[in-house]
């Protein structure tokens, strides 16, 4: 499952939302100004964190210098009750599945959240070739070695 974390008001979310319907891969929304955050959504964020809060909160954000808040000085449990009283704290959008996250719009970034199964289709082309010699063709080798894998992977999780 994806969740994006967003606000109806920020472009980035705007340009996400957008591009996960062109690709018309599901994802569940939460507007975090609408949809009260639960402890289970703030875990979620850092458990595909590489720096844990750092990667999600807006030091710019006004509940952060409001607040003039020192988040080495609080408690995990503090700073996750805090977010969820003052969610604009977040930095937008906030993308997790898995075991990814991406915070902000990024044309490239973004692609990682494609199934494995449609990347090859969407990011290599054909040179050109005709379907009558495909063996000669890197970009039909290469998709016909990844359906093999896919099957192979398959196979073994059966």
């Amino acid at each position: 499952m994806i969740y994006l974390y967003i606000s109806p008001s920020c472009q980035s979310c705007r340009k996400t939302i957008k591009w996960f319907d062109d690709q018309k891969i599901p994802y569940t929304k939460i507007n975090i100004l609408k949809d009260k955050l639960t402890k289970e959504d703030i875990f979620r964020m850092l458990a595909n964190s590489l720096n844990g809060f750092d990667d999600i909160i807006s030091t710019r954000s006004k509940p952060y210098v409001d607040n003039n808040l020192d988040m080495d000085e609080m408690k995990t449990s503090e700073l996750v009750n805090f977010i969820i009283e003052n969610p604009t704290i977040l930095k937008r959008p906030i993308i997790v599945a898995n075991s990814l996250m991406e915070v902000g719009y990024n044309s490239d970034d973004i692609r990682a959240f494609i199934p494995p199964e449609r990347r090859v289709f969407n990011t290599a082309t054909c040179d050109g070739c005709t379907a009558k010699n495909p063996a000669t063709c890197e970009y039909h080798d290469a998709s016909s070695l990844l359906v093999t894998e896919i099957k192979r992977e398959f196979e073994r999780d059966a």
